[in-house]
């Protein structure tokens, strides 16, 4: 079956960090590009940053801009998100997707707080 699973979030304090994991089956992820996502309580889901299918990165969303890190790993079929300087407002489900994917996975939480 063809799908994308997140993994690697949690509970982290304010500063911390926190690595993000996508791991697709059912197809090879090397010739597409892809994204990060997040959504909050009450808000839109929005697109947090890109990577094309070669590794160059197409864009962070302002606020995540100097902070964030995307990756990605073709031999092991994985997309990653490295989060750095965590803040509260960061708080969100994450999730990771394609252009024109068909359907949304269950996303990982992460939740930054005291």
């Amino acid at each position: 079956q063809v799908q994308l699973v997140e993994s690697g979030g949690g509970l982290v304090q304010p500063g911390g960090s926190l690595r993000l994991s996508c791991a697709a089956s059912g197809f090879a992820i090397s010739r597409y590009e892809l994204n990060w996502y997040r959504q909050s309580p009450g808000k839109e889901r929005e697109l947090v940053a890109t990577i094309t299918s070669v590794g160059g990165i197409r864009s962070f969303a302002d606020s995540v801009k100097g902070r964030f890190t995307i990756s990605r790993d073709n031999t092991k079929n994985t997309l990653y998100l490295q989060m750095n300087n965590l803040r509260p407002e960061d708080t969100a489900v994450y999730y990771c997707n394609a252009p024109y994917w068909h359907s949304w996975g269950q996303g990982t939480q992460v939740t930054v707080s005291s």
